[in-house]
């Protein structure tokens, strides 16, 4: 959860947040360089949610043309990206950026990086009903029998992270110790590790804190 890019800027002296935005973007490159070294296979970086599109126009459009720039090199640095949000709330031109970028690496093997960019945990979990009512419908399934049979596996096939695992280990940055609708069905039990650097700010040895954190624990999934 890249959190704290406005807050990082307005402490650096910047007058304009999108410096924060710019610098949090350059960040994300030295993180999968770290991820890649420490052998994580799966990146979920949460870019822009759903409750930021309601931010003002001078502030929002800047930032979107710095996930688009962003996205775009991320083809280049060869890396498998999916994008991961509601495509459809998006402006066109942003949302074929996407498109275009997940069609571009596709093929691409190693570290595979989701984007989510127009996302939002309670959203994300409305589309895969969605998407799972419109599956059996076409079906001829009726609501009756798809309630008889319907287990939480048959809305996970049609979550935006369908076919991954769920993560292990969440990282939010800024100091911030809440989700704010952060992979709400997939976190269910993963672990948490909450950093008071601002996302800009974030280091190297943050992150193999927060590592060693997750290494130290036992995981017993409810058990």
């Amino acid at each position: 959860m890249c959190d704290g890019n406005r807050r990082w800027a307005r402490s650096a002296g910047f007058p304009d947040v999108s410096s924060g935005h710019q610098a949090g973007a350059d960040k994300i490159f030295e993180l999968l360089e770290w991820c890649q070294d420490a052998g994580v296979e799966v990146v979920t970086l949460w870019l822009l949610s759903t409750d930021n599109l309601s931010r003002p126009a001078a502030e929002l459009e800047p930032l979107l043309r710095i996930i688009e720039d962003t996205v775009r090199q991320l083809v280049t640095e060869q890396w498998h990206v999916k994008p991961v949000g509601a495509l459809d709330l998006l402006p066109a031109e942003t949302a074929r950026t996407l498109k275009e970028v997940a069609d571009a690496t596709t093929g691409n093997t190693g570290l595979a990086v989701n984007v989510a960019v127009g996302y939002g945990g309670r959203h994300e979990i409305a589309d895969a009903v969605r998407s799972l009512l419109h599956d059996h419908a076409s079906r001829g399934t009726t609501i009756e029998e798809l309630a008889g049979f319907l287990t939480v596996e048959h809305i996970a096939e049609h979550l935006y992270t369908a076919g991954q695992p769920d993560p292990d280990l969440v990282i939010r940055t800024s100091g911030e110790q809440r989700l704010g609708g952060f992979l709400l069905w997939q976190s269910a039990h993963s672990e948490f590790y909450f950093c008071d650097a601002y996302w800009p700010a974030f280091r190297r040895v943050d992150f193999l804190r927060a590592l060693r954190s997750y290494a130290a624990r036992h995981r017993r999934f409810g058990t």
